[in-house]
């Protein structure tokens, strides 16, 4: 198991815990500033693999033609628009306006509704979706297993849930991931979008996630059954996969 601590939404300022609405706002201001720039970053962090892990998250998802899709924390729609490719409705839901007003002008003609909303307060109705995808979101939200619940809520008996996130890579890799992450991320924060802390905020939100084993547990707590996980890059990214009984 991992030793990361406990609570791993216990986000800090230097020494001092964070309230839920301190962190609520530190995420929305994150994003807000990285927006522009937010898949570029992504591109030069991970030397272009996420979007292989995508590719694999919409397949490991297999939207039909038909489904109603639910993807949270989906604000630039790349991958919503993997699902909408494969025939699915799609709405995305995320709280950062900014994010989202990036998503709309790349998404073209693809099927995809926007709307605002957290992921611990989504605005649809109780089994309204066929499927519901998070990609490098959960970990920002402030109560986990809210929105856990929330997810559960929404997704019609026999529904999908999928979870792509960062990740516990294997132990022969974790030092060197560990040196990447801590100095030539915040650096390329730096570098292209000017802004350094917002960067370091993102990298402190991956190291404090649970790892596999754990996040597994969490979602099964909820009520999810079928819940399993496959590993990506070592570890260094993880598919978590679900099921609404």
């Amino acid at each position: 198991m991992s030793d990361r601590p406990t609570d791993p939404l216990a986000a800090t300022f230097g020494a001092r815990r964070v309230s839920p609405e301190e962190r609520r706002d530190l995420v929305a201001r994150t994003f807000a500033v990285v927006a522009p720039r937010y898949d570029l970053m992504n591109d030069l962090m991970s030397l272009g693999i996420h979007r292989l892990w995508k590719r694999r998250f919409a397949t490991l998802a297999a939207p039909r033609p038909g489904e109603r899709a639910l993807d949270l924390a989906g604000g630039t729609g790349d991958v919503a628009r993997l699902l909408a490719a494969r025939g699915a409705t799609v709405v995305v839901a995320d709280p950062s306006a900014e994010m989202m007003a990036v998503g709309r002008r790349r998404a073209g003609m693809a099927a995809i509704e926007w709307v605002e909303a957290a992921a611990e307060a989504l605005p649809f109705e109780d089994a309204s979706f066929d499927l519901v995808t998070i990609a490098f979101g959960i970990r920002n939200v402030t109560r986990m297993d809210v929105a856990l619940g929330e997810i559960r809520r929404v997704l019609r008996p026999g529904g999908r849930f999928l979870c792509l996130e960062f990740s516990s890579p294997r132990r022969w890799l974790a030092p060197a991931y560990g040196l990447w992450s801590r100095t030539a991320i915040p650096a390329l924060g730096a570098a292209v979008s000017g802004r350094i802390e917002a960067y370091r905020y993102l990298v402190e939100s991956i190291a404090r996630f649970p790892d596999q084993r754990a996040f597994t547990a969490l979602i099964a707590a909820v009520g999810f059954t079928d819940v399993g996980h496959e590993d990506l890059s070592f570890g260094i990214a993880a598919i978590h996969g679900a099921r609404r009984p």
